[in-house]
């Protein structure tokens, strides 16, 4: 079923991601950058594993897991993270665990587009819509 989710996709749409970065501690003028990019994200499978490259002016990343196991990741805003990706049934979920805190983005293709819902710590903070390239 990862494979609904293997395309390259272009952010289009962002609601309350500022409310998103400042439950992270994000600094203003990095989350005045983080509100005017539009990144494009690339999901594939390569070699047995999930890859996640985002690709944007600010900062590009680049995450490689295997599903249901935790891996180190650094976020785009420079968080070192336990996190861990894994389906459950149209959906991709994707867990950040650093300092006690939590960050979950739900993706689910809708429409022919990828809505990501944003939650942290048990709050939900900012849903977002990439389109498909």
């Amino acid at each position: 079923m990862v494979d609904a989710f293997c395309a390259t996709w272009k952010l289009t749409d962002s609601q309350n991601f500022d409310e998103y970065m400042k439950a992270l501690g994000v600094g203003f003028a990095t989350r005045q950058v983080g509100n005017v990019t539009k990144p494009t994200v690339i999901i594939s499978q390569e070699g047995g594993k999930v890859v996640i490259r985002t690709q944007c002016t600010f900062k590009n990343t680049e995450i490689s897991f295997q599903l249901g196991e935790e891996f180190e990741e650094t976020s785009i805003d420079d968080r070192n993270c336990k996190s861990v990706v894994r389906l459950d049934g149209n959906k991709l979920i994707h867990v950040q665990k650093w300092d006690g805190k939590e960050t979950k983005f739900v993706r689910e293709i809708k429409d022919s587009k990828m809505v990501v819902l944003v939650c942290t710590c048990g709050i939900h903070r900012s849903v977002t819509t990439f389109y498909y390239l």
